[in-house]
């Protein structure tokens, strides 16, 4: 295949993943806590002439390789729901959930109480405490929940303050590394460990909307649809010229 060819598909091979992102983001614009993803381009070199007469950098084809997607932890704006079992964080932590494939981390502070007493994310999943799960009594009254965490309540007839645990709030030196792990979670890979978050906050009765800027995503996906299209059409004509010049030498006089 020609250079002009190999080049062509590089770049639509890495705008058809670069639409893959743009395109998840979108369909999370409304998603509590999610984190839109980016991707990263470079420009990846190789000699593709070896005839002598091209010589130093008219030796080099330039190629487009998309290097990672990377994820843009800024915080979302908050939203008031006035649910005593919804947090909003204030920082750069994440809660601890506890899921059949080990521990995984959200931002979404969107909770739940289920048929066990356990506090939950809203897909079931048992959100963690520093000693483990949090489990509420039946007889629980006016739940509140501390800027640090601290998790009290209401006990019985005689309303007596009892606590019942302390949401676990944890934060990564090296954030990037985390994976999503689908159900607005992420998981840690190896010599990603997390650490207790001494600085972050909750606010209770808030939740943290998505980060995505649904104008700029859409502008996006615009612009990678065009440039597409572009390189499509850049590519057609390349084959008409070829096309034309097979035809033009294959016309010899007789």
């Amino acid at each position: 295949m020609e250079n002009v060819g190999l080049v062509g598909l590089s770049r639509q091979m890495t705008l058809e993943r670069q639409l893959d992102v743009v395109a998840n983001n979108i369909a999370n614009i409304n998603t509590t806590g999610f984190k839109a993803d980016k991707s990263m381009f470079e420009e990846y070199l190789r000699t593709g002439a070896h005839e002598d007469n091209f010589v130093g950098r008219d030796r080099r084809v330039s190629f487009v390789q998309d290097r990672a997607t990377v994820h843009d932890f800024a915080s979302g704006p908050t939203e008031q729901t006035k649910n005593p079992l919804d947090v909003a964080i204030d920082g750069n932590a994440f809660l601890v959930v506890q899921t059949p494939n080990g521990p995984r981390y959200t931002r979404d502070g969107s909770m739940q109480i289920n048929a066990q007493g356990q506090l939950v994310t809203k897909s079931g999943s048992p959100v963690l405490g520093t000693s483990g799960p949090i489990v509420f009594q039946p007889g629980d009254k006016n739940i509140n929940i501390a800027a640090d965490g601290n998790i009290t309540v209401l006990e019985g007839v005689n309303r007596i303050d009892s606590v019942r645990g302390k949401l676990s709030l944890v934060s990564f030196a090296q954030a990037q590394q985390l994976l999503k792990d689908g159900s607005n979670l992420y998981s840690a890979p190896a010599g990603a460990t997390p650490q207790p978050s001494t600085t972050s906050k909750v606010n209770q009765g808030f939740v943290e909307k998505s980060n995505v800027n649904s104008v700029m995503e859409m502008t996006r996906m615009i612009d990678v649809t065009r440039a597409y299209t572009q390189i499509s059409a850049m590519l057609l004509a390349q084959g008409d010229l070829r096309k034309s010049a097979i035809e033009k030498l294959a016309d010899v006089p007789a």
